[in-house]
């Protein structure tokens, strides 16, 4: 329970389970680390690692040993336009998509036991990622640049994660229409066949959204989680609301910013949280665990 001006709002449990890569998410009892690999020439946040795999298999080791959940593996830069980050990302073919992820995936699936996401929104790369080694979609589209997605995701029993996204920031009502974009991609997936209890949504924090827009849905995530009934995974590392908001920090002095709205997202009831700082991140993430799912000392 939680107070905020004299009123109090409760965390939004999850219940059931998906299954990724073998290994048996159960949402509910902790919050998840997806660890972000970026095999990219221009990611907002400086971390890309061009087309060297072998710093993209030893990033991918050191999150697992870090305490990472799964890792998420991206070939194409989302960063958006705008007054933050200038032109935006240049958007990449399918084949040069794959030529980037394909080699990273083949190793990580031999090295790590954790699972491996492909983040793409591209049917044809996901197909090949998932071939690969890749157990997990993570379309940032929701399913708006290429539908077909979702049958590679119903065809092959992968779970897919859904974010909203949109071009420009203009809404009538924030939240409402975040949802009903959202409940037509879970549609769009549903009537592919994909099952229910392989989709999880996220509300796409920095994506065609202001910083005021951004700070609304995570205090609002409750509700987000509530309207929806899936598991919600938060992708805010090191995002450009957080340096705009403590004063123009660049993106690899966002640390402090970025655990703050972990921990409050994981208060209000975020499953997944996907982090740049892996080590960082599994720290808070536990500490906000315990006192949200009352820790017991191990015996």
């Amino acid at each position: 329970m939680f107070h905020n001006g004299g009123e109090m709002s409760y965390r939004t449990s999850s219940s059931g389970s998906t299954l990724i890569g073998g290994r048996d998410f159960q949402w509910g009892p902790r919050t998840y680390v997806m660890g972000i690999v970026n095999v990219t020439t221009d990611s907002f946040s400086g971390d890309g690692l061009n087309d060297n795999v072998d710093a993209a298999v030893a990033q991918a080791l050191a999150f697992q040993e870090q305490g990472a959940d799964v890792i998420d593996v991206g070939g194409e830069s989302t960063r958006p336009a705008g007054a933050v980050y200038g032109q935006g990302a240049e958007p990449v073919s399918s084949a040069e998509e794959l030529g980037r992820v394909l080699p990273v995936i083949v190793r990580l699936r031999e090295a790590l036991h954790i699972p491996i996401s492909i983040d793409t929104y591209k049917a044809e790369v996901a197909r090949q990622a998932i071939a690969a080694g890749a157990s997990l979609i993570n379309d940032v589209w929701g399913l708006q640049r290429d539908p077909e997605l979702a049958a590679v995701a119903a065809e092959t029993g992968t779970p897919l994660v859904l974010m909203h996204n949109q071009v420009g920031t203009e809404y009538r009502e924030l939240l409402t229409d975040v949802l009903t974009s959202l409940r037509e991609s879970i549609g769009v997936a549903m009537t592919a066949g994909v099952k229910r209890s392989n989709i999880i949504v996220d509300p796409g924090i920095g994506f065609g959204k202001t910083v005021q827009h951004n700070l609304e849905l995570l205090r609002r995530l409750d509700e987000f989680k509530a309207s929806l009934g899936f598991p919600v995974m938060v992708g805010v590392s090191r995002k450009s609301t957080i340096g705009t908001v403590l004063g123009g920090l660049p993106p690899d002095d966002r640390l402090e910013g970025t655990a703050a709205a972990i921990a409050l997202s994981i208060a209000t009831g975020a499953d997944i949280v996907r982090v740049h700082d892996v080590q960082a991140m599994v720290r808070v993430s536990r500490m906000s665990d315990a006192i949200v799912h009352r820790w017991e000392q191990p015996s």
